[in-house]
């Protein structure tokens, strides 16, 4: 399995790697690292959507509703965290770098949007896994 996966197709944009080891080492801890770890990727797919500047090709009811449900998400899933924790700071960057290289490479066009959403649809597929893997029985 490869440690790292470049969506983007096209050469002129370096966008930041998806960070598979970060979910590899969060699907090593315990219930409630996992969740903390959801959480974050909530809140950080969040803030980069929070970054529209009315360019992106999604009606705004649309991406409302789409933030309301993530942010949802993320707060019900906060109540199952004990004590609340640091926040990776490796995926911090990482979402960081994902919207200062697309972004800064792309303005806030279309593409650029595109870009940002199958790497988010990556990661809320990957934060599904992280979850559901607190589900299976023995």
């Amino acid at each position: 399995m490869q440690a790292y996966h470049y969506l983007n197709q096209d050469p002129e944009v370096n966008i930041a790697p998806f960070p598979y080891p970060l979910y590899h080492q969060a699907s090593g801890a315990s219930a409630e690292g996992k969740l903390a770890f959801t959480v974050q990727v909530l809140k950080e797919v969040s803030a980069l959507f929070e970054e529209d500047d009315g360019s992106s090709p999604w009606q705004e009811v649309t991406m409302e509703h789409f933030l309301n449900v993530v942010n949802k998400q993320a707060d019900e899933l906060q109540l199952c965290v004990g004590n609340p924790r640091r926040p990776n700071r490796r995926l911090h960057v990482y979402f960081k770098r994902l919207s200062n290289s697309v972004f800064g490479q792309m303005g806030h066009s279309a593409e650029a949007w595109e870009l940002i959403r199958r790497e988010i649809k990556l990661h809320l597929i990957r934060a599904d896994h992280l979850v559901s893997s607190l589900f299976v029985s023995n």
